[in-house]
């Protein structure tokens, strides 16, 4: 494959990822923050919530919970341990990075970048201006970098646990009505751009005399993309016909549009954390190093004298 072979490819690639999903989290603003028909969609979203919430709000609580500053501090040490535990010091500082940087990338967007105009849809909701999630951020910036540190035979696992826990901490956002399904999906557009800068700078600094970890998990991968695309296709076509309504304001839906884009903006969550996991895992195998290999000292009998004369048959 050209990109095993070839750094150069290999970081183009990581640019490409990186700048898509830039690009996509400024798409993501634009549409369903900026705009009317977004801001509808979503309020839709998020106000079909309270069908079924009593029964799931338990789990949401609990889910939630977890989701703190001693949990991201306890998660970001646990995950140095393990890069450390395996002598990869390279690989604690990025996962550590991707931590960081993602949460910070957050908090700046949301406070200091990115504005809800007010077109008077959402008033009532009472959400305030919340892309990205900083709930979502935690989950999905730990999912990422746990993927990063672990050994190779245990990746494909680690993925799959890591895009459940960061596609439920997502969606609890929106079933206990703190977010909207946007504010979730920038989310992990936004680790998702850190986990391919931290690539690219494992790619940039690699040795010479290494290997890379071997195994893409292809099955995985397969599950992954196969469940995101499904879920992204069922969320592209609830959330299209929400949108079909506009501009009929959002307190005129019935129960069944309000349950529909419920459902959509569920599947728009789940799919883009799959998504965006099989990517990341399907990528680090040419990327992580597995072992450097050391170089053979010269001996003297590997190099005789140049004086030294071959001795001939009699």
């Amino acid at each position: 494959m050209i990109l095993g072979r070839s750094r150069t490819a290999l970081a183009c690639w990581l640019v490409l990822v990186m700048v898509a999903q830039a690009g996509a989290l400024v798409a993501l603003h634009r549409f369903f923050v900026g705009s009317p028909l977004g801001q509808l969609v979503e309020t839709a979203s998020l106000a079909g919530n309270v069908y079924g919430r009593d029964r799931i709000l338990p789990l949401v609580v609990d889910v939630l919970n977890l989701v703190s500053v001693l949990s991201l501090a306890v998660a970001t040490i646990a995950i140095g341990f393990i890069a450390l535990a395996r002598r990869r010091v390279g690989l604690a500082l990025v996962a550590i990075m991707v931590i960081a940087g993602s949460n910070l990338t957050t908090q700046i967007l949301k406070d200091d970048v990115f504005t809800r105009p007010n077109y008077d849809i959402d008033g009532v909701t009472r959400v305030a201006n919340s892309l990205p999630s900083g709930h979502t951020t935690v989950a999905a910036s730990v999912a990422f970098a746990l993927v990063l540190v672990l050994p190779a035979r245990l990746r494909g696992a680690g993925a799959l646990l890591g895009a459940g826990y960061a596609a439920l901490t997502g969606v609890a956002t929106l079933s206990a009505g703190w977010h909207r399904p946007s504010d979730a999906v920038g989310a992990y557009l936004v680790v998702g751009a850190w986990a391919a800068f931290a690539g690219m700078l494992l790619v940039a600094f690699r040795r010479r005399n290494t290997t890379t970890s071997g195994g893409g998990h292809p099955i995985v991968v397969a599950v992954l993309a196969t469940v995101s695309v499904v879920l992204l296709i069922c969320s592209a076509l609830m959330l299209r016909e929400i949108s079909a309504a506009f501009p009929v304001l959002w307190r005129e839906f019935g129960d069944d549009r309000f349950l529909t884009a419920y459902v959509g903006g569920i599947a728009g969550i789940a799919g883009t954390a799959c998504a965006l996991i099989a990517i990341f895992l399907g990528t680090m195998y040419l990327v992580v190093p597995r072992r450097t290999v050391p170089r053979q000292r010269r001996t003297p009998d590997d190099h005789p004298p140049r004086h030294a004369r071959v001795a001939t048959p009699a």
